[in-house]
C-alpha cells in the first residue's frame, strides 16, 4: 500500500480512510503544538500532502471528503431542527 508523509515524518496509507488524514493532521498540526496553530499551519499541511498524491488519489479522496462533509452538514441540520423542536416544547410546557 503506498504511503505518503507529512512533514513532520509521519507515514499515512493511502487506503482511502480520510478520517486517518485527520487524526494524523490533528495530532502533527494541532496537539503537539498544544492548540497553538493556525489556518496557514494547517493549509501547509494539507498542501504538502496533496502535492504527494496523484490525481486518482486525489479524485477518490475529495470524493471521500464531500462525503463525509454532506453528512456532517445533515447531521448539524436534524440537531438544529430537533433543538428547535424541543425550545418549543418547553416553552409550551411552560404555559
Amino acid at each position: 500500500m503506498r504511503t505518503i508523509t507529512t512533514t513532520t515524518g509521519v507515514d499515512i496509507a493511502l487506503d482511502g480512510d480520510l478520517l486517518a488524514i485527520i487524526e494524523t493532521l490533528f495530532h502533527e498540526v494541532t496537539a503537539k503544538r498544544q492548540f497553538d496553530r493556525s489556518y496557514e499551519d494547517i493549509m501547509a499541511e494539507i498542501r504538502h500532502l496533496i502535492e504527494q498524491m496523484t490525481a486518482d488519489e486525489l479524485r477518490d479522496y475529495l470524493a471521500e471528503s464531500l462525503f463525509h462533509n454532506t453528512v456532517r452538514f445533515e447531521n448539524d441540520r436534524l440537531a438544529s431542527y430537533v433543538e428547535k423542536l424541543a425550545s418549543k416544547s418547553k416553552g409550551k410546557a411552560l404555559r
